[in-house]
């Protein structure tokens, strides 16, 4: 891991606005029609949380942002160019107005430290002592600060994070195994 946060300390990560649902649709016509020396990667993120299906929970993907799209490059202007030619890219975005920003190098790094090399958050585990949540496995470990609520029916937690200088909800994985009072 340390050496994918290594990799992209030079490249700049920029958000992109797309139509909600046809994220995986606009990321694969990204990775079809702009030049790799001109992105080097496109992903939506992901959490991976636990699904009742058919009586059974298992593991599943979802996205960790819906409508938007991270696009991951060193020539901003480049790319936006390229990005005129693929079919329901709305905009990226910026810190405000029409100014096209990328994410701050703090922003940046946490998604780094918390996803990994799929750009999927993975499933935490922990458990609720008093009012304390206590994470014991898993990439909200040392960040349960960050929890604003916990839906344990859903096996989720909802976590603030900034983007664009902007404070953000993202729900994300957390198997609570027990709360004592």
């Amino acid at each position: 891991m340390a050496e994918a946060v290594q990799k992209h300390r030079t490249d700049m990560w920029y958000v992109a606005q797309v139509q909600a649902g046809a994220e995986i649709a606009t990321r694969d016509k990204c990775s079809q029609i702009v030049p790799a020396d001109v992105m080097h990667s496109c992903f939506v993120p992901e959490y991976e949380t636990m699904w009742k299906v058919r009586g059974k929970w298992q593991k599943v993907k979802r996205l960790l942002f819906s409508g938007y799209l991270f696009l991951v490059t060193n020539d901003a202007d480049r790319l936006s160019e390229w990005l005129g030619r693929v079919p329901a890219m709305t905009k990226l975005l910026g810190n405000g107005g029409d100014a096209v920003s990328p994410l701050s190098d703090k922003e940046r790094d946490w998604f780094l430290s918390f996803m990994d090399d799929s750009h999927c958050v993975r499933m935490s585990e922990g458990y609720i002592e008093g009012d304390e949540v206590r994470v014991t496995r898993g990439p909200l470990m040392g960040s349960e600060g960050r929890i604003r609520k916990i839906d344990r029916h859903k096996r989720r937690a909802y976590i603030e994070t900034t983007m664009f200088g902007r404070t953000i909800m993202a729900s994300v994985g957390l198997e609570v195994f027990r709360k004592t009072t």
